[in-house]
């Protein structure tokens, strides 16, 4: 039988979506993905020689635990020019990917039955990893109404005894809101240990995303290069962490993961070094898709109340026409060709909601817009 902790653990449905849509297209079906989470684009050109480069010269061996001093030193490098900090790189830690990042940084922190607090809608691994490190996720619910900003005075009446650190995410993962600096400045003041997913800063549109060092040292820092640099596949994150935690995440990493690929931390460093004007020209032609698939939408007659900030995601309220998103979600997916994200994916608060990705070409966004707007007018 399989273990309690597993049987206890939720699906990620957008994979489910995922695997559904790769079974009707290798029966012929024409699908349009707006499920997934991922640019379209190919990882830029210098990225991909700088790899090829380090394999052919023998770099395939393990390497520090805590990733290689190089790219330490210039994530910081970025970090700090980026955001006006001074932070050393002996408090970078690189991972294989951020959610090994966001799994090892709970796992330092909390003890058996501790709580993190996390919004409702949140990205749909938040509390499985909670779960999976021992720990209690606690939801506080962000609306469309509020345009999904976090409510101080909510998150305050959610602290006890057993709180021990709460996760923010700005640009927000499924609503592409970016949070208020005054919002972010009172979270900072409650004193709880902040763990704060970056990995769409630099995916921004109407304004910069503030990072948590910004207000406070108590925090810990969550980026990676998947969705920036169109890297997902690589597999190369980082945490910045305050030192007391890093000798812990250290002991994580070389239990759990060993170290990072040499090849693809080599990588990382041309990414920063060298794939910024390709990465901004990315950011540029996401933007104008998001105009387009805002545009569209709203053409066939959907209400947006709030355009989305940052990522690359609308999170489409759907209420009036169903109260089950995942079943709906199947059914637009069965009928129209357009696989979504059912919102239930995001929590209870993700209820009556479906996220849109439009980390896809201008051509595919009008054409599934145009299969949705038709669904819906026929249901």
């Amino acid at each position: 039988m399989p273990s309690i902790l597993v049987e206890n653990l939720s699906p990620f449905y957008v994979m489910e979506v995922l695997e559904h849509a790769k079974k009707l297209e290798s029966e012929g079906r024409d699908i349009i993905h707006f499920e997934v989470g991922e640019p379209d684009f190919i990882t830029p050109g210098e990225i991909c020689e700088s790899a090829i480069e380090s394999i052919k010269s023998g770099e395939t061996k393990y390497t520090e635990s805590l990733g290689i001093p190089e790219l330490r030193e210039t994530i910081a490098k970025n970090y700090n020019k980026n955001y006006g900090q001074n932070i050393p790189y002996s408090n970078v830690v690189v991972s294989s990917g951020s959610s090994p990042a966001i799994f090892m940084s709970i796992l330092s922190v909390i003890n058996p039955g501790d709580e993190v607090i996390i919004t409702d809608p949140h990205y749909a691994c938040y509390p499985q990893i909670i779960k999976i490190a021992g720990g209690v996720p606690r939801k506080v619910r962000v609306s469309e109404e509020n345009g999904f900003q976090i409510d101080v005075s909510e998150i305050k009446r959610s602290i006890t005894d057993k709180t021990k650190a709460i996760i923010l995410n700005s640009p927000s993962n499924p609503t592409g809101a970016i949070l208020e600096e005054q919002v972010f400045k009172e979270i900072a003041e409650l004193g709880i240990l902040i763990i704060s997913d970056e990995i769409y800063h630099g995916l921004e549109y109407t304004k910069k995303a503030d990072s948590v060092y910004q207000f406070t040292d108590n925090a810990f820092v969550i980026n990676g290069f998947s969705k920036l640099y169109a890297m997902t596949g690589w597999r190369l994150g980082y945490i910045i962490a305050p030192e007391k935690f890093i000798r812990p995440i250290q002991k994580l990493q070389q239990n759990l993961f060993i170290s990072p690929n040499p090849f693809v931390q080599k990588a990382g460093i041309t990414a920063i070094a060298k794939a910024k004007e390709s990465a901004d020209l990315m950011v540029k032609e996401f933007d104008e898709r998001r105009k387009l698939m805002l545009s569209e939408l709203k053409k066939s007659g959907f209400k947006i109340a709030n355009d989305p900030e940052g990522a690359f995601y609308v999170f489409l309220n759907i209420s009036q026409f169903a109260a089950n998103s995942y079943n709906l979600s199947f059914d637009i997916l069965n009928k129209a060709g357009v696989a979504v994200t059912p919102g239930i994916d995001f929590g209870d608060g993700g209820e009556g909601y479906i996220r849109l990705s439009y980390a896809t070409s201008r051509e595919l966004i009008v054409e599934g817009v145009k299969r949705l707007g038709s669904y819906f007018k026929n249901i």
